[in-house]
C-alpha cells in the first residue's frame, strides 16, 4: 500500500454470525478491465467487502481481482445478487456466480429486487436452501419495503439478514430505519454519492469545516448510524479517499443536520 489511510473497522454481525464490514466497495456499472483494476485498487486500499451482482456482468472480473490480490478469500466479505427473473433457477444462478467469483461460497446473497406475486416467497425458499447447503453464508434482499420483508419472513420463518436500498442523507427516513431495526434487519445503502449529495450545501459546509470531501462526510454519516455503505469509483485516488474516514467524527449536531435533509 502507498500512503497510509485511516481505514474504518466498523462492522455488524449478521443473523447467521457473519461479520460484515460497514464499508464496502460497490461495482455497479463497472465493466471489463475497469472492474478488475478498480476492485484490485479497492483491495489494495484495504477494503474487505466487495459488492457485485449477476446483472452487473462483472462477477468474473471481481473474482479475478480478488484471486490475484494476494488477500485471503476468508478475509473478504463478498456479496452478489440474483435477479427475480431467475426464479426456478436460483441455485444454478448462484453456482454460476460462484464459478465466476472463483469461490465456493458468497458471504451474502441477495434477491436483487422484488419479483411479481408469489415469486418472492419462492425465491426466498431457494435462498434458504442455498444457505443450508453452505453456498451462501447469509441471505438477504434488496429494494424490499417493510410489507415485502414481512411477507417472505412470514411465509418461510427466515428473516432477511440485510435489505440493500437506495440511501443517503437526502433519502434518510427515520421510519425506514425503525422498520429495519424492529426486524433486526441490517440496512445497507447504495447510490450514497448520487442524487445531488456531493453538491448539497449542508454537506459541503460540513466537509469544508472538517477539511474532508463531501463523499467522506456522507460515508462517515453511514458508519456512525450503523448503516452499510458501498461507494464505487474507478479512480484509485477516489477509491482510497472514500475509505479514509476513520480519522474524524461527525458531531451530534452534524448528524442531526444531515438527517434533516431526508424525509424525516
Amino acid at each position: 500500500m502507498t500512503d497510509s489511510i485511516d481505514l474504518p473497522d466498523d462492522t455488524v454481525t449478521l443473523a447467521g454470525g457473519s461479520v460484515m464490514p460497514l464499508l464496502g466497495f460497490g461495482t455497479w456499472q463497472i465493466k471489463g478491465d475497469d472492474a478488475v483494476r478498480a476492485t484490485a485498487a479497492a483491495l489494495d486500499a484495504g477494503y474487505r467487502h466487495l459488492d457485485t451482482a449477476t446483472v452487473y456482468g462483472n462477477e468474473g472480473e471481481v473474482g479475478r481481482a480478488l484471486a490475484e490480490s494476494g488477500v485471503s478469500r476468508e478475509k473478504v466479505f463478498v456479496t452478489t445478487k440474483c435477479p427475480p427473473s431467475k426464479a426456478g433457477h436460483e441455485l444454478d444462478t448462484l453456482k454460476q456466480s460462484l464459478d465466476l467469483l472463483q469461490t465456493d461460497h458468497v458471504d451474502l446473497w441477495l434477491i436483487h429486487w422484488p419479483g411479481d406475486g408469489s415469486s418472492n416467497t419462492d425465491l426466498w425458499r431457494a435462498f434458504g436452501e442455498a444457505r443450508e447447503q453452505g453456498l451462501a453464508r447469509e441471505i438477504g434482499v434488496s429494494n424490499f419495503d417493510a410489507a415485502l420483508l414481512d411477507e417472505v419472513t412470514g411465509a418461510t420463518g427466515l428473516t432477511p439478514a440485510v435489505n440493500q436500498i437506495e440511501w443517503s442523507p437526502l433519502l434518510y427516513d427515520a421510519a425506514t430505519v425503525a422498520e429495519h431495526r424492529e426486524r433486526s434487519i441490517v440496512l445497507e445503502g447504495y447510490s450514497a454519492l448520487r442524487g445531488g449529495t456531493l453538491d448539497h450545501p449542508t454537506i459541503l459546509q460540513i466537509a469544508e469545516r472538517e477539511d474532508r470531501t463531501a463523499a467522506q462526510v456522507i460515508i462517515r454519516w453511514h458508519l456512525q448510524h450503523g448503516f452499510v455503505v458501498i461507494p464505487k469509483s474507478v479512480n484509485p485516488e477516489r477509491i482510497r479517499s472514500n475509505a479514509d474516514v476513520a480519522g474524524f467524527t461527525l458531531s451530534d449536531d452534524d448528524m442531526v443536520a444531515l438527517d434533516a435533509l431526508g424525509k424525516g
